[in-house]
C-alpha cells in the first residue's frame, strides 16, 4: 500500500469512527442505488441493543439448563501391549521365562460426553465412547465422580445407556427433533479435549442426513455448524428452550478437528430405539 492509500484509509477510518460516537449508525439503500448513512435516536439504539440482550439471554438460559445435566465420561479398555522385537524374538520370548515376565494387556482411556434423561441416573451417550470398555467412571457437573454401569448399546444405532447409582439428578428434557428448522439456534454441551462444561453454539445446518459413514441405522442425520470437537461425542445438542433434540455423534473433517460440519442423532429417533431400555 503506498503512503497515498494509507492516508485516504486513515482518514476514512476516522470519518467512521466519529459516525459511531456520535450514535448508532446504520446503512440503507436510496432510491438512487446509493447508500445513506443514517443515525438512529438514543431511544432505537437502546431498543435494538435490548433485543440483542435478550437473544443474548436466551442462550445464557439454555446452557444453564443444560451444563448440570452433562457428564465427563472416560472409559477404560484392556488391550494387548504389542512388542516391536516380539516377532524377531519369539522363539526365546516364548518360553515360560519370558511368558511370566513379560506384559501382556496394558489399560488404554478414552473420554466423551453424556446427559443424564433420568433422575434416577440414567445416561445417555455414543456406543463408540463405550464400548468394550472394562471400566467407565463417569464425572458429574458439581465435582462427584461415579462408576457406571452399561444398560443397553445399539452399534448400529451408535448409542449406549448407562446408569449411576444417585436418586436425585439434574435432568435435561427431551424436545421434539422433527420441529426443528434449518436456521434454527442450537447450542452444544460437551467436554472437547477433556475441557468439561464447555458451551458452542451454532446453526442446524441441515436435516436428514444419511450415510455419513457412522451408525449406519440413523437415516436422518442433524447436521450443525455448531463446533464439536473430539470429546464432544454424546453429548447434547440443545434448542433455546433447553430441550435435548439430538446427540452429538461425528463431524466431517481432513483435520481431525472442527471444519464447521457436525451431525447429531436426532433425539425423536432415540426415543423409539431405546423403548424398554430407558424408563418411561
Amino acid at each position: 500500500m503506498n503512503i497515498r492509500a494509507l492516508v485516504l484509509t486513515t482518514i476514512l477510518g476516522i470519518c467512521l469512527m466519529s459516525l459511531f460516537v456520535s450514535g448508532v449508525v446504520v446503512g440503507r439503500a436510496s432510491t438512487a442505488g446509493r447508500t445513506v448513512v443514517q443515525q438512529l435516536d438514543s431511544d432505537t439504539s437502546r431498543e435494538v441493543l435490548t433485543r440483542v440482550d435478550d437473544v443474548s439471554r436466551a442462550f445464557v438460559a439454555a446452557a444453564n439448563v443444560a451444563k448440570p445435566a452433562v457428564v465427563h465420561i472416560i472409559s477404560t479398555r484392556l488391550v494387548r501391549v504389542v512388542d516391536p522385537f516380539e516377532d524377531f524374538f519369539s522363539e526365546w520370548l516364548d518360553s515360560p521365562f519370558f511368558r511370566r515376565r513379560r506384559p501382556r494387556v496394558g489399560r488404554q482411556q478414552s473420554m466423551g460426553s453424556g446427559v443424564i434423561v433420568d433422575r434416577r441416573g440414567y445416561i445417555l451417550t455414543n456406543a463408540h465412547v463405550v464400548q468394550g470398555a472394562s471400566d467407565i467412571e463417569v464425572h458429574l457437573a458439581d465435582g462427584r465422580s461415579f462408576e457406571a454401569r452399561l444398560i443397553g448399546l445399539g452399534e448400529s444405532a451408535d448409542l449406549a445407556v448407562l446408569r449411576i447409582d444417585d436418586g436425585d439428578l439434574p435432568v435435561l428434557p427431551m424436545g421434539d427433533s422433527e420441529k426443528l428448522q434449518v436456521g434454527q439456534w442450537v447450542i452444544a454441551v460437551g467436554n472437547p479435549f477433556g475441557l468439561e462444561q464447555t458451551v458452542t453454539a451454532g446453526i442446524v445446518s441441515a436435516m436428514g442426513r444419511a450415510g455419513i459413514g457412522v451408525a449406519d441405522e440413523v437415516r436422518d442425520f442433524i447436521q450443525t455448524d455448531t463446533p464439536i470437537n473430539p470429546g464432544n461425542s454424546g453429548g447434547p445438542l440443545v434448542n433455546l428452550k433447553g430441550e435435548l433434540v439430538g446427540i452429538n455423534t461425528a463431524i466431517l473433517s481432513r483435520s481431525g478437528g472442527y471444519q464447521g460440519i457436525g451431525f447429531a442423532i436426532p433425539v425423536n429417533f432415540i426415543k423409539r430405539k431405546m423403548e424398554g431400555v430407558l424408563p418411561r
